[in-house]
């Protein structure tokens, strides 16, 4: 069975020079695991399936075609020289050794210089946008961090991500609940202890 794919599922944003998602090869590759683990293609339940997975790929690798530097832009008039946190930003992304998602929460802070900040809701789309693609934890608070530190030039950033991962609480060890927690700390909030202090101690809520 071939899936057609409507031309508004296909369009992509190569503005970083991406090149577009092929749904119909994932359809075709969804169809080969389903035969490759024993099942019935041709059962109601797997019909739609080969289509419905490549769209969900497409959707989770969304942000392998956006530009995350697009969302560090200082907004325009306004200024404010203390600390910056928006926690507990809601992230999903792809473990890139199994293809199995990791989900969890990503806390940013950054301390301002000259008085540049941004618009709130754009640290949760740069956040949502390395998140959105084959990834792993650690990179993923990196690449947040760095584009932040050298896009918005503040005085100093810190990321942290707390995640649990499929891969680890469902195959492998099987250990459910557990949680990986990673950070990138950059500028004043490495040399200054007292400023990280602060930081985590309004992200994690303990003094």
């Amino acid at each position: 069975m071939v899936t057609k794919f409507s031309e508004d599922k296909l369009r992509q944003d190569s503005s970083n020079h991406q090149p577009p998602v092929d749904l119909e090869m994932i359809a075709r590759g969804v169809r080969l695991i389903l035969e490759g683990i024993g099942e019935d293609l041709t059962r109601p339940g797997l019909q739609e399936t080969p289509t419905r997975v490549a769209e969900m790929y497409q959707e989770l690798t969304a942000g392998m075609r956006e530009d995350p530097q697009e969302h560090v832009v200082p907004l325009p008039g306004d200024k404010h020289d203390e600390m910056v946190i928006v926690k507990d930003i809601s992230i999903a992304s792809l473990c890139e050794h199994h293809l199995a998602p990791f989900v969890g929460k990503c806390h940013i802070a950054y301390i301002p210089k000259d008085g540049r900040i941004l618009g709130i809701s754009k640290l949760a789309r740069l956040a949502e946008t390395f998140s959105r693609r084959l990834q792993l934890q650690e990179r993923l608070t990196t690449d947040i961090a760095n584009t932040l530190y050298e896009g918005l030039k503040p005085v100093g950033v810190m990321v942290v991500i707390e995640a649990e991962h499929t891969c680890m609480t469902l195959r492998g060890v099987r250990k459910a609940n557990a949680k990986t927690i990673t950070s990138a700390v950059l500028g004043g909030f490495r040399n200054d202890p007292r400023t990280r202090a602060e930081a985590m101690a309004l992200i994690t809520g303990k003094e």
